[in-house]
This record gives C-alpha cells, sequence and structure tokens, in this order.
C-alpha cells in the first residue's frame, strides 16, 4: 500500500513514467510512494506520477501474470514493474485506466478504458481491443475465456454488453 516516505529511503528510488513526452509535469499532479520488497530480497522505493486527481480513476497495487512483475495503479495512469529489475517499467497505453480486472485462469490482467480493453499476459501486454466504446468501459464479468464487458453507445444514448474473446481481444457476436 502506499504510505508516507520513511525516515530513512532504500538505496534504490526509481520514478515513473521515465521520460515519457508530454508528461515532464507529471510528478506535479501528485503521486502514489510504494515500498517494494522483491521475493529475492532487497527492497526499493517507487513513486507512481498520479494521471488524474478524479476519484473515479483508481489508485491501488495490483498482482501480475508474471510474478517478478507489480502493477502499480495511480490515479488511472497503470505502470507494470519488474520488481527484479525496477529499471524495467512499461506503462500501459490507456490514459485513464479506468478499472483493472484479473482474469486468473487466462493469465491476464485487463485494463478499461474509456474507449477500450487491454489484456496484460506474462509476457506483457497481449492485446488492445479496437474502440468499443463511445465513452466508457466497465467489465461485467469474465468466464470461459470471455469478458462481458459494458459499453456507451452515443447513438441509442445507452450502454450494452459485448463479449470480448481474452484469447485475441475480438469482440464476438451473439
Amino acid at each position: 500500500m502506499a504510505q508516507a516516505e520513511p525516515m530513512i529511503l532504500p538505496a534504490r528510488r526509481y520514478v515513473y513514467p521515465r521520460a515519457v513526452a508530454g508528461e515532464e509535469d507529471a510528478l506535479a499532479r501528485g503521486a502514489m510512494k510504494l515500498r517494494v520488497r522483491p521475493r529475492a530480497g532487497g527492497e526499493f522505493w517507487a513513486v507512481c506520477a498520479r494521471g488524474f486527481a478524479d476519484a473515479a480513476a483508481p489508485t491501488g497495487v495490483f498482482a501480475c501474470p508474471n510474478a517478478d512483475e507489480m502493477c502499480a495503479v495511480a490515479g488511472g495512469y497503470a505502470y507494470v514493474v519488474n520488481t527484479m529489475r525496477p529499471e524495467e517499467c512499461r506503462q500501459v497505453e490507456l490514459r485513464p485506466v479506468m478499472a483493472v480486472r484479473a482474469a486468473v485462469e487466462d493469465g491476464l490482467l485487463l485494463f478499461a478504458g474509456t474507449q477500450r480493453l487491454v489484456a496484460w499476459g506474462a509476457e506483457g501486454e497481449r492485446w488492445m481491443t479496437a474502440r468499443i466504446s463511445d465513452e466508457g468501459v466497465r467489465i461485467a464479468g469474465v468466464e470461459n475465456g470471455v469478458a462481458r464487458v459494458v459499453v456507451w453507445r452515443l447513438r441509442t444514448d445507452r450502454e450494452e454488453e459485448i463479449r470480448v474473446s481474452l484469447v485475441d481481444g475480438s469482440v464476438l457476436a451473439d
């Protein structure tokens, strides 16, 4: 969990995102600070820039399909950090990430944005859907290799449920 900085910081400290164009002032919006203790021993301090101040944008720490990685989400910005080599951090393309959901049986961590869904596997990003919503993606459930996803349609001004294959991110016909 996020915590106050200890009086004596770990020797290793990493700030995310690392040198991303347009994100030079990311830390000015605030940050989630984590003391990370990898399973191999030692520790490091991770400072994850917050994407958005909106309470709807999630903040938390999630397990990844790769046991050496963790996912830190700070105000809708999702960072997948290799805990054994913390200099290796990848930021999930969706900005903002509005929800995170594990699909354990499929070996995936799912990220819902405002218009797309991303699946993260043990080797990194597995797929990103095409645009499936005009504004709002909500994961209603995951079972048997399929995600039930609620999306909002501008033309009808309604939500509808669609099914997305967890194998390749394609929208399945009913």
